[in-house]
């Protein structure tokens, strides 16, 4: 037996790490943050949270989620 822990798979499943570098908010053309826990990458400029869906980003506007505050 292996004494590694597994870990938990991020909500919306792994995201290609060089993907995440080059992944820009398709409204503001900003920069995202990747929010592991919740599944999503993040536009603060655009207050938009893009789903991650079996690992792959979902950049469609109409597929965001709202951003409060």
């Amino acid at each position: 037996m292996s004494d590694e822990t597994p870990k938990s798979a991020p909500a919306g499943g792994e995201v290609d790490p060089g993907l995440l570098e080059i992944l820009v908010c398709p409204v503001t053309k900003g920069p995202l943050r990747y929010d592991r826990a919740r599944g999503e990458l993040v536009s603060e400029q655009a207050r938009l949270a893009y789903p991650i869906r079996d690992g792959i980003p979902v950049m469609l506007p109409d597929e965001a989620r709202q951003l409060e505050g």
